[in-house]
């Protein structure tokens, strides 16, 4: 076999004791209909197609007048997670997000309504700062919503966001820019230069 068609694109893995490998989620994630957005960032792909890293590069490239929505949510209630699914060589990941919102009113009811019926795309923000994508360009993102009004006086409120998403590999990492309801920024928490 052709030693340039096949070559190892695995790196060394390593890992230095005291570094802090922070758990958890970011308060604010975003989300964007997959109709929303006209160009994909790409994942960097060896010459037989396999990814080379699991960091997009470019930006998502909006429809006119489109940008990411965010929802506030409850970290310590909120979890990404990946899990292999499929059989070699067509095994892909499955990416899981499970996004804790408080509320229940009116907006959440609306968003869950929204949710619930569309292909989505989430970003989300580890402790890091890094953002993660969760959702991929070749298969439709499942979402679905449940609400809990609470129970008693000492019950609580909750509308649960539950993401699966296959993708190619564990929630990529995105640098790109993020056109945001709530002001623009880049992925990676530098600034956007104009």
């Amino acid at each position: 076999m052709n030693e340039s068609v096949c070559s190892n694109i695995q790196e060394s893995l390593a890992w230095c004791m005291g570094t802090p490998e922070l758990p958890g989620v970011m308060r604010r994630i975003y989300y964007i209909s997959k109709g929303s957005i006209a160009a994909w960032p790409k994942l960097p792909r060896s010459e037989n197609g396999a990814i080379t890293k699991a960091e997009y590069e470019g930006n998502f490239v909006l429809v006119a007048d489109k940008k990411w929505q965010y929802i506030d949510i409850l970290p310590e209630k909120s979890q990404l997670t990946s899990d292999a699914q499929g059989e070699a060589p067509s095994q892909t990941q499955l990416n899981k997000l499970v996004a804790l919102h408080p509320s229940v009113g009116k907006e959440a009811s609306a968003a869950s309504a929204y949710l619930n019926n569309n292909d989505n795309v989430f970003l989300v923000s580890d402790m890091h700062g890094q953002f993660r994508v969760v959702g991929s360009e070749k298969w439709q993102t499942k979402t679905t919503v449940a609400q809990d009004l609470g129970q008693g006086a000492t019950g609580s409120t909750s509308t649960t966001i539950t993401v699966e998403a296959t993708d190619e590999c564990p929630a990529p990492f995105y640098k790109g820019l993020i056109e945001a309801e709530d002001g623009s920024q880049m992925g990676d928490g530098s600034e956007v230069t104009a």
